[in-house]
């Protein structure tokens, strides 16, 4: 059993690192059109003009956004199985992955470039140049939007006794989100590292809104999962505020 739950934990965990690490590594390099729609009369009055072309709007969003949601889920699944402290620590080595991989890419950067063996040498370099802004930017982002994911996950969860995973799941997550598409934002156009057209501030609130909504949307598409999550593995439970939404399975037998 300690040995599943091992295996549970650290899997989580891989989720929760390569999608932390890929979102940094192509960040904002590419935005990705999710949808377009032609929206009509009553749309388009609850809509701001600010964030549609007249009567069109456009979900676009920074390619490293889809990686980064399945980072809550992992560690709302983490808070709830494993406990807080669990969850945070989860937080912090991410942290330090992000600025290990950027030490690694630093000196390969460093290193001479054998000449006549690279492969995309420009490519490389372009890659870097990028990440190390997007990386610094992201990180600082990341450390709070966490933070506060798994606190308020935990202060909804002793509010509640343990009930209502969707309040926690979702109250937590969606606030913690919406600090972290506003705060990684914002530093890349203070750093300049945003696209061209993006050049003032109600281009840069487009993308935060967009950037949001996609997160927001993807919250509550993960609460059923986070669900089946906890049912799957509640004999895994190992929860020290001792709060379970499920009975665990030896209370059963």
């Amino acid at each position: 059993m300690n040995h599943k739950r091992d295996a549970l934990f650290l899997t989580l965990c891989g989720i929760f690192l390569t999608s932390l690490v890929l979102g940094n590594v192509i960040g904002t390099t590419k935005f990705v059109t999710l949808f377009t729609i032609d929206m009509p009369g009553w749309l388009q009055v609850l809509t701001p003009e600010l964030v549609r072309n007249g009567s069109v709007y456009t979900m676009s969003v920074p390619a490293g956004v889809i990686a980064y949601p399945f980072t809550f889920l992992a560690t709302d699944l983490i808070s709830e199985l494993f406990g807080r402290k669990k969850a945070q620590l989860l937080v912090w080595v991410g942290f330090g992955m992000n600025f290990f991989m950027l030490l690694l890419m630093s000196i390969n950067h460093w290193l001479p470039n054998s000449a006549g063996v690279s492969g995309g040498l420009d490519l490389f370099e372009g890659v870097y140049q990028f990440m190390v802004g997007n990386v610094i930017a992201s990180m600082i982002a990341y450390l709070v939007a966490q933070s506060v994911d798994v606190r308020l996950f935990h202060f909804w969860k002793r509010k509640t006794k343990g009930k209502y995973l969707w309040v926690r799941n979702n109250g937590s997550t969606m606030f913690s989100q919406l600090v972290d598409s506003t705060a990684i934002l914002s530093i890349l156009y203070i750093a300049g590292n945003l696209g061209d057209s993006i050049n003032t501030i109600g281009a840069l609130i487009i993308l935060i809104i967009n950037s949001y909504l996609f997160k927001f949307f993807f919250a509550l598409f993960d609460t059923p999962l986070i669900y089946l999550g906890v049912k799957l593995f509640k004999e895994f439970d190992e929860d020290p505020d001792g709060y379970s939404l499920y009975e665990k399975a030896e209370e059963l037998s």
